[in-house]
């Protein structure tokens, strides 16, 4: 299971839970804010709080933090997690 990463994007930070199923919950400013799933290549899923379905729509934010947990993914996760955040800022 892939450990808990931060993201930056702008000016906030988000904290990525990975979960089953390229499931992911994220966390803003310290408090649970959306799971989002990998829909298609450059998409992803908000979803329903309560009954974690899909929410289908253009979200930009939720795409973006989608974009992030790719880019730390291919930058090989955790293994060098200074270097990773740097590339952020």
């Amino acid at each position: 299971m892939i450990e808990p990463f931060d993201i930056e994007i702008g000016e906030i930070i988000y904290a990525v839970f990975p979960e089953e199923n390229e499931m992911y919950t994220i966390f803003k400013d310290g408090v649970e804010y959306v799971k989002i799933q990998k829909d298609t290549e450059g998409i992803w899923l908000k979803l329903d709080p309560e009954t974690e379905m899909p929410t289908f729509g253009s979200d930009e934010e939720i795409n973006n933090i989608g974009k992030g947990i790719v880019l730390y993914q291919e930058n090989g996760g955790g293994d060098d997690e200074e270097e990773d955040e740097e590339e952020f800022e």
